[in-house]
């Protein structure tokens, strides 16, 4: 096997305008193709960030809820490569998103945080 990267990533919506928007006018995600699917009465949105990392944003109509602590088991989180985590963060907070306190990585000694996406998935803004 020859992996050359990370293709996209999955997130289901439990409400498609909010996580819509939050994508594009606050994270900045561009919109590649957005799609109905009548037969499953879902979305799907194609996102990217400089035409890298696409995520797919779906939303069904008979989504389960799932935990999404960091600590829960299987994805634990995303993570968004910033040059300026202070700045982002205040950014993120201006439009309205809680956004935990900004630390420090005691490993590489870059600064992060973490912010939570209205469905409740965990993200992080991590200093390049």
């Amino acid at each position: 096997m020859d992996i050359k990267g990370i293709h996209h990533i999955a997130i289901i919506t439990g409400d498609y305008e909010r996580s819509k928007r939050f994508y594009t006018e606050i994270l900045g995600f561009t919109i590649v193709k957005e799609t109905f699917r009548a037969e499953r009465k879902s979305y799907k949105l194609d996102l990217a960030i400089d035409g890298l990392y696409q995520i797919e944003l779906f939303s069904f109509p008979d989504h389960v809820e799932r935990s999404s602590f960091p600590e829960a088991k299987g994805l634990r989180h995303l993570a968004f490569a910033v040059e300026n985590v202070d700045a982002a963060a205040s950014e993120l907070r201006a439009n309205g998103v809680e956004v935990q306190g900004v630390r420090t990585d005691e490993i590489t000694n870059k600064q992060f945080c973490f912010f939570y996406d209205p469905n409740g998935q965990p993200l992080e803004l991590y200093e390049i």
